[in-house]
């Protein structure tokens, strides 16, 4: 009999009752029973909004490199950033669908149309990919803060930080954005995938001259080899996606960039117009980050949610138990086998779930069903191409409404929702090719029949 920390799998059951819902592979809705006010939550966290606005900096100085070699951010001046739009017909879509009222003004925050790499991860990844190049640089006195960095597409940049290499462990997303920023600079890189990863993110990496190596385990693996790799070189650094401050703070500079998109759009964030944020999760560095910068910005009145598959619930099931890394979704006999990806993930970051147990307001768990499903609604009544993982997110009001109830009593929402705005983030999908999409596309045409 398999015995996780002590007790076993009908033990744990009988003590935390929500498990037998998350191992039976049942949608689910956890409501965070360690959640603090915000004044409260970050008084023992190790950053601040000032590491946050350093990493903010560090984008403005790198912002004229960025357009120099990325013509497609040139029309932003180099800031990668990705465009928030209201979806009141997939809202329409979504209440007739299931059947119930859902409150409030829906939004999808694009990050699937963000410039390079078309997802979230081009906010952390390639952050850290430029800090680490700006470090470098530094170091050995080939640029100062106060330079221009477009001199860095210069071909004797690319020459000096070929002399470097850069590793990292994906499912895919990451992998891309860090490939291609590395690739571009000059970098040597490596991205390890896991199985889950699919083949047209492989391909694409390729193109670019990464050098890809594919391992038949999954996500925890492949960040196991990319670590080996890069204590056996000392010029290679290890982009690690489970413990990384800098990925990190890289998702967290999302937050000041929505809270002026808000203000433009004359959306109202204080205690009678709350936002409720979903956000899918693989590991929980993007989605971790993104909630950081939101709860500094918009305090009590934002409440964020995780989304996780039902075959991936890692992050459900290290804050549940309080286990955090040391338990995996493999350890409770759940597969890890799901269409979404980038979440394919079987054990959460320590750091992020440590950090953000104070601050998450939930989360829930989508089924691979749903995702393919939501994928066809949202192309059929918002023209709007997103992969799987990130329908997750537009599953959130549902899950919120069907099962949140505790939660909007306790923090006394019942009466704001009405005046309330939802907001989907969006994680990836711009480089989805035609065909893939086309496939999802069907199968979620298929199912909704």
């Amino acid at each position: 009999m398999s015995m996780i920390k002590g007790k076993t799998i009908e033990q744990w059951k009988q003590e935390i009752p929500l498990l037998n819902d998350v191992i039976s592979l049942k949608e689910a809705l956890w409501v965070n029973t360690n959640y603090q006010q915000v004044h409260q939550a970050l008084k023992e966290c190790p950053l601040t909004m000032a590491d946050v606005k350093e990493a903010e900096e560090r984008l403005h100085r790198f912002a004229p490199y960025i357009s120099k070699v990325f013509p497609e951010t040139k029309d932003q001046n180099g800031i990668i950033e990705s465009p928030v739009v209201h979806i009141p017909n997939m809202k329409r879509s979504l209440q007739e669908h299931f059947q119930m009222d859902l409150p409030g003004d829906f939004l999808l925050k694009c990050d699937s149309h963000l410039p390079i790499s078309g997802s979230i991860k081009a906010r952390g990844g390639i952050y850290e990919v430029l800090k680490h190049a700006e470090d470098l640089a530094i170091k050995h006195g080939l640029i100062s803060k106060e330079d221009n960095y477009a001199k860095l597409a210069d071909e004797s940049f690319r020459t000096f930080f070929s002399n470097f290499s850069i590793a990292v462990g994906s499912t895919g997303n990451l992998g891309l954005s860090i490939g291609i920023m590395s690739a571009k600079l000059g970098f040597q890189v490596t991205v390890h995938m896991s199985h889950d990863a699919k083949k047209w993110k492989k391909d694409l990496l390729r193109k670019y001259g990464v050098k890809v190596v594919e391992h038949q385990e999954d996500y925890s693996k492949a960040v196991a080899e990319g670590r080996k790799q890069a204590e056996k070189d000392s010029t290679c650094y290890f982009i690690d996606d489970e413990n990384s401050q800098h990925l990190f703070l890289g998702y967290a500079v999302a937050a000041l960039r929505l809270q002026k998109q808000l203000q433009k759009m004359n959306i109202q964030v204080n205690e009678d117009h709350p936002l409720f944020v979903y956000l899918p999760c693989g590991v929980g560095g993007g989605p971790g980050g993104v909630t950081f910068g939101l709860k500094l910005i918009f305090q009590d009145h934002v409440h964020c949610f995780f989304a996780e598959p039902t075959h991936s619930p890692c992050m459900l099931l290290g804050l549940l138990t309080g286990l955090h890394d040391q338990v995996s979704v493999q350890s409770f006999g759940i597969d890890n086998e799901t269409i979404a990806d980038g979440l394919a993930v079987g054990t959460p970051s320590k750091f992020v779930g440590k950090l953000i147990e104070p601050l998450l307001s939930g989360i829930y768990t989508a089924s691979d069903e749903q995702l393919y499903k939501l994928l066809t609604m949202m192309m059929d009544c918002e023209h709007i191409h997103l992969e799987p993982s990130a329908l997750a997110s537009v599953y959130g009001p549902i899950q919120l409404m069907k099962k949140g109830n505790e939660y909007i009593q306790q923090q006394n929402l019942l009466s704001k929702l009405k005046k309330a705005t939802h907001l989907m983030w969006a994680t990836g999908g711009s480089m989805v090719p035609k065909e893939v999409m086309e496939e999802d596309y069907k199968k979620g045409k298929e199912l909704l029949k």
